[in-house]
């Protein structure tokens, strides 16, 4: 049976929506920030890029917590054009998208 869990964190005094959906072998987790996302490695960081959205993955992670502390692997040129780099942790590179 699958599970969803909607949340917010605050970052910067900003509330950010986020999203975590059990799945059978996986969670797909992701949160959204005024200008872009943060996201697992479930979801396809080229589909992001593509249609032009500044998004970021940050891989192995199970909860919402880890999304925030872990390291950004990948990232769309809009995010590096907001100064998104790898290594930045989750919750660093949602500061820049707010």
């Amino acid at each position: 049976m699958f599970q969803s869990v909607c949340g917010e964190v605050l970052i910067s005094n900003v509330r950010i929506k986020t999203f975590l959906l059990t799945l059978t072998n996986a969670n797909l987790i992701l949160a959204a920030a005024p200008a872009g996302l943060v996201m697992c490695g479930y979801l396809d960081i080229a589909a992001a890029e593509k249609i032009g959205d500044a998004a970021c993955v940050v891989s192995g992670v199970r909860s919402v917590e880890e999304l925030l502390d872990k390291p950004v692997v990948k990232l769309t040129a809009q995010a590096q054009e907001r100064g998104i780099s790898i290594g930045m942790s989750g919750r660093e590179a949602l500061r820049h998208l707010l």
